[in-house]
C-alpha cells in the first residue's frame, strides 16, 4: 500500500507557477498586498476562488466582495496567501471522495471553517501563532483526496466505512486501511511539491501527537483541536465541538477563546 501512496504522490502535476510565486512572497519577512495583487491577478481561478470564499457567509462582510484588492485588504495578506494556496491545491488533488461520504464543496466548506476557526480562536491568542498556523489549518486536510483515491482503486471502501460505522476515528481507520494518516500523506504531498519545512512539520504528526517533536507539539495540538471540530464529514456538528473543547482543554489550551470563536463562526453560519 505504501508503494501505491508513493507513486500516486510523484504522479501529481507540479504547483502552477503562480503558486510557486505565493509561496516565495509568503517567505518574505516584509510583505505588501499590492506585490500579492500582482501575482494573484496572474491566475483566474485563484480570484474567482478568493471571491467566493470573501463573500461566504462565514467571514460576515456587510458588502458584496467584487474585486481580488478589496478581498486582500478585508482578509490581510497572510490569510489571502492561505485561500490561494490552499485553492489551488485542491483543484490539483481533486478526486472521488466516496470513501468519506462526502464531496469537493463539502471539503472545501469544512476547509474553509477551519481556516476561520483558526484565525478567530488564534486572534486572541496570539498574532505569531494565527500567522502560521492559517495556512495549514486550511490544507491539513489535503491528504484525504489522496487516500481517498487509493481506498477506492483498492475496492476498499466498503471496509474503511464499516470502521467508521463501528466508533474509529477517520484517522485510526486511515491508518488501518492504508497504513498511514490524512496527515501523514499531507507532509508528503508538500515535501514533494517543496514547500515550506515548517509547514510540514506542523502537519505531519497531527494525528499521532505521541510523534511530534517537541517544538511542534503545541502547534500541531492546535491543529488538532481544528480537526476535530471542523472534520471533513460533519464539520461543526455539536458532537464535533463538544471533542475539540474537551481536546483542547487536555492539551492546556485556551478553551475560553475557543470558544469565542465557535459561537462567533456559528452566529456567521446562520446566515448560510
Amino acid at each position: 500500500m505504501n508503494e501505491n501512496i508513493i507513486e500516486k504522490i510523484e504522479s501529481l502535476p507540479p504547483l502552477p507557477k503562480t503558486i510557486i510565486e505565493i509561496e516565495e512572497f509568503r517567505q518574505q519577512p516584509e510583505k505588501e498586498a499590492f506585490e500579492l495583487l500582482k501575482i494573484i491577478e496572474k491566475d483566474a481561478l485563484i480570484v474567482s476562488t478568493l471571491l467566493k470564499v470573501s463573500n461566504s457567509a462565514m467571514f460576515g462582510f456587510r458588502s458584496k466582495v467584487e474585486t481580488a484588492s478589496k478581498a486582500i485588504n478585508l482578509l490581510g495578506i497572510n490569510f489571502t496567501i492561505s485561500i490561494a494556496i490552499g485553492g489551488t491545491i485542491q483543484n490539483l488533488l481533486k478526486t472521488n471522495l466516496t470513501a468519506y461520504g462526502i464531496n469537493s464543496d463539502d471539503f472545501m466548506r469544512a476547509s474553509n471553517l477551519a481556516t476561520t476557526l483558526a484565525s478567530l480562536w488564534l486572534n486572541k491568542i496570539s498574532f505569531e501563532l494565527k500567522e502560521e498556523l492559517v495556512l495549514p489549518a486550511l490544507l491539513q486536510e489535503a491528504g484525504k483526496f489522496v487516500l481517498a483515491d487509493i481506498i477506492e482503486t483498492s475496492e476498499k471502501t466498503e471496509e474503511f466505512k464499516e470502521l467508521i460505522a463501528a466508533g474509529k476515528t477517520l484517522a485510526q481507520a486511515e491508518k488501518e486501511i492504508v497504513g498511514m494518516t490524512s496527515s501523514e500523506i499531507t507532509a508528503k504531498i508538500f515535501k514533494h511539491w517543496k514547500l515550506s519545512d515548517n509547514l510540514i512539520n506542523v502537519i505531519e504528526y497531527v494525528d499521532e501527537l505521541d510523534k511530534c517533536e517537541p517544538l511542534y507539539l503545541e502547534r500541531s495540538k492546535i491543529l488538532n483541536v481544528i480537526k476535530t471540530i471542523c472534520n471533513v464529514t460533519n464539520a461543526f456538528s455539536e458532537e464535533n465541538i463538544a471533542l475539540g473543547l474537551e481536546k483542547a482543554k487536555a492539551f492546556g489550551l485556551d478553551t475560553k477563546s475557543l470558544q469565542d470563536a465557535i459561537d462567533k463562526l456559528e452566529e456567521r453560519l446562520l446566515d448560510e
